[in-house]
């Protein structure tokens, strides 16, 4: 019987505010580079009074967000489980997920008063993207956000590793994969950052449980969540905690392991300028593709061409024309 969606997804709804910055910046405020980090809204405001910019540009956003807007954009069915407040910024949100035909939560559940979530993005001359986040009222996300029927209605469930910083999207995440695996649904879950593996591996490794279907994780996470130094030593440990995964590996391409052999992805050469959002939207490419017809060979390829577009430009998203471009490119070189 067909589902009605390829892809559930559920993580931390957010309106991105992107700027580029300088190195210098980021030391004058004492800001970690290259990860997410969680501030308060004060924090996020200061910030943005210092890079002295008279309009701030923003844009649903949110790692599994990203991703589920990919998967619709090159033609998937998707739905999404969030929290947003009942605010402009909420309104925004849904708005723009519904333009894209997705379905939320927010189709059966009112949004509550609060705050919706901002994540502040800072991108470095080297393409390196640093995020400050303030969660707003996604730091009450919880299992009540989660659609039962939706996620029996899916082929994949897709959780986002960033739930773990918050006991209730902790939550979140073992009620989604508890009815994803009690009804056939397939798991798919990001590692998301460095930073959270590295705070949070127990959690992690109570979630994964050796029965994740597929693991999307890059390099650094890969080697923090197995131990390992060596990226080899890693994909190896990895196969004992997931079923199938994808390493990505930046300008080297990426490594598949589809439960039986690996496969290496060439990388499709260009000059990255904003690193934002490409894990995301090579899940997103990789979930369509392994969800209508193609292998995971060939869903690596359509994912390297999208996250090498994604790079070579600012934002995380690509507009609707440029996804219908990569597709047509993937198909005329296969």
């Amino acid at each position: 019987m067909k589902k009605k969606y390829n892809v559930y997804g559920i993580g931390n709804a957010l309106v991105d505010m992107e700027f580029e910055v300088t190195n210098s910046f980021l030391e004058k405020h004492e800001v970690t580079k290259g990860v997410m980090t969680l501030v308060d809204e004060d924090t996020q405001f200061n910030l943005i009074d210092d890079i002295n910019r008279e309009e701030t540009v923003e844009k649903p956003g949110g790692s599994a967000a990203n991703t589920i807007f990919a998967v619709s954009q090159f033609g998937g069915k998707a739905f999404y489980s969030c929290k947003v407040a009942n605010d402009k910024f909420g309104d925004l949100y849904i708005e723009e997920m519904e333009e894209a035909g997705i379905n939320t939560n927010f189709n059966r559940q009112e949004r509550e008063e609060g705050i919706t979530g901002k994540c502040l993005v800072m991108v470095t001359d080297d393409a390196e993207r640093t995020m400050n986040t303030y969660l707003g009222i996604t730091s009450e996300l919880s299992p009540h956000e989660i659609d039962e029927l939706a996620i029996k209605d899916s082929e994949y469930v897709y959780i986002e590793g960033y739930l773990v910083a918050a006991d209730g999207g902790f939550e979140a995440m073992k009620e989604t994969k508890s009815i994803a695996q009690e009804n056939d649904v397939k798991t798919a879950l990001t590692l998301s950052d460095p930073s959270i593996v590295e705070a949070f591996k127990e959690r992690f490794e109570e979630v994964i449980g050796a029965s994740v279907d597929l693991l999307f994780c890059n390099e650094e996470e890969a080697k923090i969540y197995t131990g390992k130094d060596d990226i080899l030593e890693a994909r190896e440990a990895l196969k004992k905690e997931a079923k199938r995964f994808v390493i990505t590996q930046g300008k080297n391409g990426a490594m598949i392991y589809d439960g039986d052999t690996f496969i290496d992805i060439e990388p499709y050469e260009v000059k990255a300028v904003d690193t934002n959002g490409a894990g995301d939207m090579y899940a997103g490419a990789f979930l369509y593709g392994i969800t209508n017809g193609l292998g995971y060979a060939g869903a690596g390829k359509l994912a390297s061409l999208a996250g090498s577009k994604i790079v070579s430009q600012f934002g995380p998203r690509l507009k609707w024309h440029e996804v219908q471009e990569i597709l047509k490119k993937s198909q005329a070189t296969d």
